[in-house]
């Protein structure tokens, strides 16, 4: 997936919409910042708990292995935090300074990475629970289904609607 929109977006908008590009760029940062307060509060919350995590007793229970995949969980899941609550900063900055179409295309590309991590986040800690729950077998099992239910849905599914547009 690219980050530029078709080369006749912009002209689709201002044909159908009536926009200018200034509004089609507050249209396309107010869309973000929606997507981004659904995911980050999620995404907040699921780091936090990583964090946490060793300082409970049943941590020791994990073998090396699994303090490794926890590692790597932790890893991506504090990255996709940073990512996807980087547009905030990166808006701060930026404020006032004519450049929300830089702005806006740097977000969209923090988002896309941090949904990524989000799912690499969300599948790692399937692995740990199910594997302190049931063991590495179903731990297996188990992040591989919820790895493929993230690229079914946020990958697969979306590209197939997007291949399936005139």
């Amino acid at each position: 997936m690219g980050t530029d929109p078709p080369a006749d977006d912009q002209g689709w908008d201002q044909r159908e919409r009536q926009e200018t590009e200034t509004e089609r760029l507050d249209r396309n940062w107010a869309s973000l910042l929606q997507e981004l307060r659904v995911v980050q509060t999620g995404v907040q919350l699921l780091t936090g708990f990583l964090l946490t995590l060793p300082f409970q007793q049943r941590f020791t229970m994990l073998g090396d292995a699994m303090q490794r995949v926890y590692l790597a969980t932790v890893s991506a899941a504090v990255l996709s935090t940073a990512l996807l609550i980087a547009p905030v900063g990166m808006h701060r900055v930026l404020f006032r300074r004519h450049r929300l179409g830089t702005l806006v295309s740097a977000a969209h590309r923090c988002a896309y990475t941090g949904l990524l991590l989000l799912g690499v986040a969300v599948t790692g800690m399937t692995v740990i629970i199910f594997d302190a729950v049931a063991g590495l077998t179903p731990a297996l099992v188990a992040g591989g289904c919820a790895l493929l239910l993230f690229t079914g849905f946020w990958f697969v599914l979306p590209l197939s609607m997007r291949a399936g547009e005139p």
